[in-house]
């Protein structure tokens, strides 16, 4: 995550806004002076929908599958692990599916920036697909650790269907490969470790130093690169982040304000600042229902008690189909566990052979739910078309949140995962570290 900075003094006076406050933000924005506004998301901006995140100390996924028999609880998005056994994963897909969660208000409000044309970009480490259900147009949304809105074989690139894809999700079954010839393991865009992330988060994080306004909501920055993205905001624009604890050196600049709390309730009080508040509500509940609206405005305590027993059931679900697989062959997870040493160890190229080309080839792999999307055959475009940079690009971390929401509430991908490892995110799976965090969140 680097070094924290001090929080700055109070002695210390803005150079933008009139003060460090939601109402002078909301002055900053009403005067037009904000027209370009960056937003940056984990899985902290999932959780009320009911998305667990990867890293809290109770309700965390990795927290509960360290229990479990794995090599190491990221091994579930670990795309060497993944070959070798990918019921696992397919067990938490079939929960974290899109579909079974509905948008937040902080969603919504994301949205409201767009529809007042005001969002210059988004970009989330949650792996969710919450952002495009909310409405918010997909040109302006970057999932730097890839969602599960795509879906390809991780042999030859070739896409799979959605509407097989999510068959097989609903029973948990894992796919295959359309191609007879090939046969592969099929896997949603989400960036796995040993994966690179997605060559749109490179295009596009130039933007940042665009704005003249940047929102940061639910992350924990802790998986780089996408932790750097507030780093790349303009000396004297203001940087606002919506989060239970100070993160990331924000709170460091003149212009830094600190809304320290769940994201809902902190964009709440902005859209109250800005008058908005009627309007947001009024299309928040229209998209998601009232009962949905009721579930989500429910206790924190409330909340935190059905994430417990979500993770608890989760994680005995994956207990339940490692078994299976190791009685398929108790020898693949063993497998694993050796070429992870070798490599770590350095003993040479046979522990990068173990490993795989992916892991073995560097800047290609990172856990992360950061997934660079190939075209098929494995053409190195992204889904625009776009090549993919090589060699340059930075190494993704472990999905950040399972805020599938990719590794943040602390941050909890749209599915996430410091050190060589992800830390949190949430499924948003934010949703860390130097890899990704499967988001957000």
């Amino acid at each position: 995550m680097g070094q924290e900075q001090s929080v700055i003094s109070d002695d210390t006076p803005p150079e933008t806004l009139r003060d460090r406050s939601l109402a002078a933000v909301a002055e900053h924005i009403k005067s037009g002076k904000a027209r370009r506004i960056v937003v940056m998301t984990g899985a902290g901006i999932s959780t009320a929908a009911g998305i667990p995140d990867f890293r809290s100390p109770e309700t965390g996924l990795y927290a509960n599958l360290a229990k479990l028999n794995l090599p190491q609880p990221e091994a579930v998005f670990d795309l060497v692990f993944f070959r070798q056994n990918p019921e696992p994963f397919y067990v938490l897909a079939k929960d974290l599916y899109p579909g079974n969660f509905h948008p937040t208000v902080s969603h919504v409000f994301i949205r409201l920036l767009s529809k007042k044309g005001l969002l210059l970009q988004l970009f989330t480490q949650n792996i969710d697909c919450l952002e495009r259900a909310a409405g918010i147009p997909d040109d302006l949304i970057v999932e730097a650790h890839g969602s599960f809105a795509h879906q390809r074989c991780i042999e030859c690139k070739t896409p799979y269907p959605e509407d097989l894809m999510r068959e097989h999700v609903q029973v948990a079954k894992v796919p295959r490969c359309l191609d007879e010839a090939c046969g592969g393991l099929v896997k949603p865009d989400i960036v796995f470790f040993h994966e690179a992330m997605p060559s749109l988060f490179y295009h596009r994080r130039e933007l940042v130093d665009r704005a003249d306004l940047a929102l940061i909501l639910g992350t924990s920055l802790q998986v780089h690169p996408f932790a750097s993205l507030p780093s790349l905001v303009r000396d004297g624009v203001p940087r606002v982040l919506f989060n239970m604890e100070r993160v990331g050196g924000l709170g460091s600049q003149a212009d830094d304000v600190l809304e320290l709390g769940d994201c809902d309730t902190g964009v709440r009080k902005l859209a109250d600042a800005l008058g908005w508040r009627d309007e947001l509500e009024a299309e928040w509940r229209a998209l998601v229902g009232e009962a949905e609206a009721t579930r989500q405005l429910s206790g924190m305590g409330q909340r935190a008690e059905q994430l417990r027993d979500e993770v608890d059931r989760l994680a005995e679900a994956v207990d339940e189909a490692l078994h299976l697989g190791r009685e398929e062959d108790a020898n693949e997870v063993d497998s694993y566990g050796r070429a992870q040493a070798k490599a770590k160890g350095g003993q040479g190229e046979e522990g990068k052979e173990e490993l795989g080309k992916e892991a073995a080839d560097g800047p290609s792999g990172g856990l992360g739910v950061d997934h660079a999307v190939r075209g098929p055959g494995g053409s190195g475009k992204d889904e625009g078309g776009q090549e993919e940079k090589k060699g340059t690009e930075e190494p993704r971390q472990p999905v950040a949140g399972l805020a599938v929401a990719g590794p943040g509430a602390k941050d909890p991908p749209s599915g996430d995962p410091a050190g060589t490892r992800p830390k949190t995110d949430t499924l948003g799976v934010e949703h860390s570290g130097n890899a990704s965090d499967p988001g957000a969140k």
